[in-house]
């Protein structure tokens, strides 16, 4: 499992380090991993040309340390200095003494477009609010070059606790960062800034409960539902669904592709689309007496295609089952009857469904997506799963929020949401917690989708098709 910590967190932990260390040596570790990565972009060190950024911080000694590294090997090093009079003095000796040189940002349009390399080290994990203004050009030249771009720990402009972009912010290939991920990093629109990441020790000793968490195949395959040799299909579960209706039957029949295919035994289908269910799955069990009286179930889903069905919804809420709610869903159910129940409940908006809730605009809740996702579970007192670009899970405790890492652009299809809502609902009733429902369904749904589009165009049927695949490929971690 990858994790990722607050900047707070991370200043102590340097701090607690620092002080077990000789001078300068967490530094140099920083910088012996930043000239490694830096190396293995460039293929071939000898004679290529590499531009540092240099700003007024640690970030900046960490590039012209690692950029004396290059220099020793014979790449023509250049250092940009934005703050000449409070730049890293030990760093920028070191730099000059392998045989480095060093210009003044008037010079960084030219060196910048024929560099081979651009080394972003202009500010730390302790920037805020975007570039200041004399940088804000250099990051324009950055990203007009041929040059590959590498970015000291985050890039500058990220905010690295929430991956807000607050103004300018350089665009990286290749972010190397040290000790930790930062949650910004995984969080768009910060994440889309990073490129490839790439994680260098230092020795960093961090706490146990991190701020954010990203699930790997071997997480997903530890927490999938295993049906045993006494299993029926009672015992392994059974999920309800309450969707579609006269004008959107195809919401309720993407619904239930996903919960069959996720890991409950059974599924029940209540609703006006019966038939379009039936003939599409006939292994689902249908039901015309609403909700309350479908039988018994494990879970419910409620809410995609349902219209202004208010008494479906209101019943789901009332079961003492795990319920997923999504959809019209959201926008019919009572808060104060989500927060009064006692049985997990998962919330799956998406962006725009999240700002109705909080009465934002959907743009706000796409630049702050943790905060967002953080606010949604603390007001509902339920598990929200925070749907987009990158997907959020969040605890109403407050615990670590989960990232999801699958996923592909192609997902953002009609119907899609669907498939997720059926896919975590039968995770619920499988056993899996609201938190654990939410994040291995992700999962399962987003790398269904990069299997099923293959860099074309999908359909939602696709992605449920391409379950079972993702499923296998998961379990193969275990082997």
């Amino acid at each position: 499992m990858r994790t990722a910590y607050s900047v707070e967190t991370v200043r102590a932990a340097e701090r607690e380090l620092m002080a077990r260390l000789a001078e300068g040596a967490l530094m140099q570790r920083a910088a012996a991993g930043l000239a490694a990565a830096c190396a293995d972009l460039l293929g071939r060190v000898y004679g290529s040309r590499v531009v540092l950024l240099v700003g007024s911080g640690d970030n900046g000694g960490d590039a012209l340390y690692a950029g004396a590294r290059l220099a020793r090997r014979g790449a023509g090093v250049t250092a940009v200095l934005l703050a000449p009079e409070r730049t890293h003095g030990a760093g920028l000796a070191a730099l000059r003494g392998a045989g480095g040189t060093v210009a003044g940002s008037g010079a960084a349009e030219e060196l910048i477009l024929r560099a081979d390399l651009v080394v972003d080290g202009i500010v730390g994990i302790g920037g805020k609010g975007g570039l200041r203004p004399e940088a804000v050009p250099l990051a324009g030249y950055a990203a007009d070059s041929r040059a590959a771009v590498v970015a000291v720990d985050l890039p500058s402009g990220i905010e690295a606790d929430t991956g807000e972009v607050l103004g300018t912010a350089v665009r990286a290939d290749l972010t190397v960062t040290f000790g930790t991920h930062k949650p910004g990093l995984l969080i768009d629109p910060g994440r889309e800034y990073a490129g490839s990441v790439r994680l260098v020790d230092i020795g960093l000793e961090l706490p146990e409960e991190a701020e954010l968490e990203a699930l790997q195949h071997a997480d997903v395959a530890v927490r999938l539902p295993v049906p045993g040799a006494e299993s029926d299909k009672y015992r392994r579960g059974v999920v309800g669904i309450a969707a579609g209706s006269a004008r959107y039957p195809g919401a309720a029949v993407l619904a239930v592709s996903g919960a069959l295919r996720g890991g409950a035994g059974a599924v029940r289908y209540v609703g006006p689309a019966a038939d379009a269910v039936i003939s599409r799955f006939p292994e689902t069990l249908v039901s015309d007496q609403g909700p309350a009286r479908a039988g018994r179930v494990q879970a419910w889903v409620v809410g995609p295609g349902v219209g202004d069905d208010a008494s479906a919804v209101a019943q789901v809420l009332e079961a003492d089952v795990s319920v997923l709610v999504d959809a019209d869903g959201l926008r019919l159910a009572d808060r104060s009857a989500v927060r009064a129940r006692t049985a997990p409940t998962l919330m799956t908006p998406h962006a725009g469904e999240a700002a109705a809730l909080l009465g934002v605009s959907r743009e706000s809740v796409e630049a702050a997506r943790l905060a967002s996702a953080r606010e949604l579970a603390l007001r509902y007192g339920a598990t929200v799963l925070l749907k987009g670009s990158t997907t959020l899970v969040a605890d109403p405790q407050g615990g670590a929020v989960r990232v999801n890492p699958t996923g592909t652009a192609w997902l953002a299809t009609a119907g899609s949401g669907d498939v997720l809502s059926g896919l975590a609902g039968s995770l619920l009733a499988a056993g899996l917690s609201a938190l654990d429902a939410g994040s291995v369904g992700a999962y399962l749904h987003g790398l269904a989708g990069r299997l099923a589009a293959d860099g074309a165009p999908l359909g939602a049927h696709d992605v449920a098709a391409a379950i079972p695949e993702a499923w296998r490929d998961i379990r193969d971690a275990l082997r």
